[in-house]
């Protein structure tokens, strides 16, 4: 995978890490109708976030042990964490 991608699925799990997001709100701020530069689909696509109901019913977008685990490896935890998540076995 391409560094740019990489740089960009990082910033993209960070900033969905901070609090959950409105669906409408990650998909206004990260779509791109580049093929070279699928970030959104990336992100899904291994597992790092993840489409939920929030509390009104609206779809949000949380951050899955996964992408906690590719924080942890590729940049600084976030800090309550001291030590690397763990995946849970599918």
């Amino acid at each position: 995978m391409s560094d740019d991608i990489e740089s960009l699925v990082l910033d993209l799990v960070e900033w969905v890490a901070r609090k959950p997001r409105s669906y409408a709100e990650v998909f206004d701020t990260w779509r791109t109708s580049c093929p070279r530069l699928p970030v959104w689909e990336e992100a899904c696509d291994r597992g790092l976030v993840a489409r939920r109901s929030g509390a009104n019913g609206a779809a949000i977008v949380v951050i899955t042990d996964a992408g906690e685990h590719f924080l942890w490896v590729h940049r600084r935890p976030r800090p309550a964490a001291s030590a690397p998540p763990r995946i849970a076995a599918e």
